[in-house]
């Protein structure tokens, strides 16, 4: 489990793509902790580290990941957001994230508002409908507050320290993006259904 905050953002040093996918990440993340076997979110896809050294890691991509996420457009120097996985005691200051991307969507705009950056984010329907003001979402791994939506378009706000502590920064409209709905989202949602 992770929390959607973001502690580095790491780079894409190399990508072996013969057969699953082996991808080395450079990282300032203290990889002490970070046991061969342990879990780290990049852009909010939970991955297994397979190799590690002082300053770097690896992980292993299967195509059914690389088919629901944007890391299928990775390449080299791309800049990855990285949450190191919860241990029992840690805050939970973002909201409750399992790394389990349920999509990709759409970058529609990017405008400042104040010191801040408004998104406007496009989500196929299926995934729309869990989506609510108010409600949480994690794109790319950040967790965000719903602030509108309008049909399968969705606003987000950026405050300029996520905006500087992200790769978020280097979205461009048109840019995919994981997203991962709120989990009590899918399962109220799921509950109505086997209700009616």
């Amino acid at each position: 489990m992770f929390t959607g905050l973001i502690q580095d953002v790491g780079t894409v040093r190399s990508i072996d793509k013969n057969g699953d996918w082996r991808i080395v990440i450079e990282t300032g993340l203290d990889l002490e902790a970070a046991l061969v076997g342990a879990s780290i979110a990049c852009n909010g896809c939970c991955l297994t580290v397979v190799e590690k050294g002082e300053s770097w890691f690896a992980v292993e991509v299967s195509a059914e990941s690389l088919s629901k996420t944007v890391i299928k457009n990775w390449q080299e120097g791309a800049r990855v957001n990285l949450e190191p996985s919860l241990k029992l005691g840690d805050e939970l200051g973002g909201h409750i994230v399992s790394g389990h991307v349920d999509g990709v969507v759409t970058l529609v705009s990017v405008e400042s508002e104040g010191d801040s950056q408004r998104l406007k984010i496009r989500a196929l329907k299926d995934l729309a409908r869990f989506i609510a003001p108010k409600g949480s979402v994690a794109l790319d791994g950040v967790s965000l507050t719903v602030n509108e939506v309008e049909g399968n378009v969705f606003g987000v706000n950026i405050i300029p320290h996520t905006w500087d502590h992200t790769n978020l920064s280097d979205k461009r409209v048109g840019d995919t993006l994981n997203i991962e709905i709120d989990m009590l989202a899918r399962y109220v949602a799921r509950m109505l259904e086997v209700a009616a």
